[in-house]
């Protein structure tokens, strides 16, 4: 299990090269909410999400051994940008297996950081079956989009700033797809403020985590479509491990409610977040949750919306 000091580790091995993102608040918010929320914009960090944080602690704690054949993943866009600025900054080749279906802006960040990019079908079998191709060709390093102890370690140094802004919380709620923030987010919770209730958010059309979470069996393909891409992974076997633990539970929010949320930010915060973010700031707006008046933490995820399809569908 990731202790206290790994985590720790993680925030100071990283620090360099992150940006400490803003902690934001909203009135308007607290009011429909009828809680305090604290909103930790990961959508602000570096490549725009928080992946950069674990991709910069994996990429970080091996570079010596993967410096000549480099790191190797798939990802639907943010890891996919965080891991190839990890590699650049500490010159290491990077390959990234993408969906065809991954938003142009993303797919052309990664690009635009020096990776070598692959595009597959968009299933979660296609990407692991190209992966396990091009690993073999290159002898490059496979990194998890959150599958891995250095990535999850990384992801929960967001909590750890949020909670040193802001002090004692009653909630924490994160978005979850292959689970790497909430697990990390979960584990320096319990670790700061052992009375937390650390909740992940999933979209109801891929609602593998939650069915995973309640039946105590991992889910290991995501059947299904949603406007979130981001959240359309599985568990995996060490974030299952760690959210079966430290998790207090996993809650279910439609497209609808996801884009009136991303909406709702947009025009009240003046903050630009992706589907995959609102996810978490659904469950605050359509009350599901049934609290009143306690201390509401929000990872903001991300902010990568593909600008170009947005407006195009306004044009119409």
């Amino acid at each position: 299990m990731i202790d206290e000091k790994r985590l720790f580790h993680a925030h100071t091995q990283i620090r360099p090269f992150i940006h400490r993102t803003p902690v934001l608040t909203s009135a308007s918010v607290d009011h429909l909410a009828k809680n305090t929320t604290f909103f930790k914009c990961e959508n602000l960090q570096r490549t725009g999400s928080f992946k950069f944080r674990g991709a910069c602690n994996a990429v970080a704690g091996c570079a010596a051994q993967i410096r000549d054949h480099g790191v190797i993943t798939h990802s639907s866009g943010n890891h996919a940008q965080a891991l190839a600025l990890a590699a650049k900054l500490h010159d290491i080749p990077a390959f990234v297996v993408m969906p065809q279906t991954s938003a142009l802006v993303k797919r052309e960040a990664a690009e635009g950081y020096g990776a070598t990019v692959i595009l597959c079908r968009p299933t979660y079998t296609s990407r692991k079956e190209t992966v396990a191709r091009l690993q073999q060709e290159s002898g490059a390093m496979f990194i998890s989009s959150s599958d891995n102890e250095d990535i999850i370690a990384g992801q929960g140094t967001a909590a750890i700033e949020l909670i040193d802004e802001v002090g004692s919380l009653d909630l924490i709620l994160t978005p979850v797809g292959g689970g790497g923030l909430l697990a990390g987010t979960a584990l320096a919770a319990s670790h700061l403020l052992p009375h937390i209730k650390v909740i992940g958010c999933e979209p109801e059309q891929v609602d593998d985590a939650y069915r995973s979470f309640n039946s105590g069996t991992r889910i290991e393909e995501v059947h299904g479509h949603t406007i979130a891409e981001g959240l359309m992974t599985p568990l995996g076997v060490h974030t299952f491990d760690i959210i079966r633990k430290f998790v207090y539970d996993i809650v279910l929010v439609t497209e609808r409610e996801i884009l009136q949320a991303m909406r709702y930010i947009w025009e009240r915060m003046k903050i630009i977040i992706e589907p995959s973010s609102a996810v978490a700031v659904a469950p605050l707006l359509n009350r599901c949750l049934k609290i009143t008046g306690k201390r509401v933490g929000v990872i903001l995820s991300g902010g990568n919306v593909d600008l170009d399809r947005f407006f195009a569908i306004l044009s119409t």
